[in-house]
């Protein structure tokens, strides 16, 4: 377990998913997780906001650790949900193991527990995102095909009207992709390739990621102070 880690306990609603190696992915990208540095977790006396994360094989798998490390700083309750190719992904991908990532998360739960709490539209929760989002997992929310936990806790977003924003990884896109996302925001969720904003010249592929992963958290009113903002053209 890495140093940044230590102690956590994290409460699971069942056992994780094996995963193999991935082919075909992208070149990895370089991270050291015992050099993020967590601030100090704000105490509050209200009860906290939960956001439901979920990721999958999709490559990007950075995106979804860094939007768990964001929400642990801003103090937000949250609830993971990561299919047997977003572990194989993580390995393959990060210097993390798949126990790190749960680790950081409040809650973990098995794929396949389609009893889970988030399953019910009864759970309250400020919404959903799924980071990194596969273009299979978009075809299965798009027709409502509930056959993991991922696919039906995000129905359960649109159908109760809640935020659903899919990080959706993939080019080029095809006509049946295209296809998919109108009709999905068309329902409400939002489609957020994680475009990256060279206006800031960042300095790193880590400053592309924060700035991405700062404007997702944008999508649910939170500001992780992460990145630069854009505020006119430089004198």
């Amino acid at each position: 377990m890495l140093s940044m880690l230590s102690g956590t306990h994290t409460p699971q609603s069942g056992g994780a998913s094996p995963g193999g190696s991935q082919t075909g992915a992208t070149t990895p990208i370089e991270t050291h997780p015992e050099q993020i540095q967590h601030a100090p977790i704000q105490q509050s006396t209200k009860p906290r906001k939960r956001i439901v994360v979920a990721m999958t094989g999709a490559t990007g798998a950075i995106l979804g650790i860094k939007v768990l490390i964001a929400l642990r700083r801003l103090n937000i309750e949250t609830h993971l949900v990561m299919s047997k190719w977003a572990e194989a992904t993580i390995k393959y991908e990060t210097d993390y193991h798949p126990s790190n990532v749960r680790a950081l998360a409040d809650h973990v739960h098995n794929i396949n527990d389609m009893a889970a709490p988030v399953s019910s539209g009864s759970f309250k929760t400020e919404g959903m995102i799924v980071v990194p989002c596969s273009m299979k997992t978009l075809a299965a929310i798009h027709s409502g095909f509930c056959d993991d936990l991922i696919s039906r806790t995000a129905d359960v977003m649109l159908k109760e009207r809640r935020k659903l924003v899919l990080v959706a990884r993939e080019t080029p896109l095809s006509d049946i992709h295209l296809r998919n996302m109108l009709e999905i925001t068309r329902s409400g969720a939002i489609i957020f390739p994680p475009v990256p904003a060279y206006y800031i010249r960042a300095a790193s592929v880590d400053d592309l990621v924060d700035q991405s992963v700062g404007r997702m958290l944008d999508m649910f009113d939170l500001d992780t102070g992460d990145f630069t903002r854009w505020e006119g053209w430089e004198k």
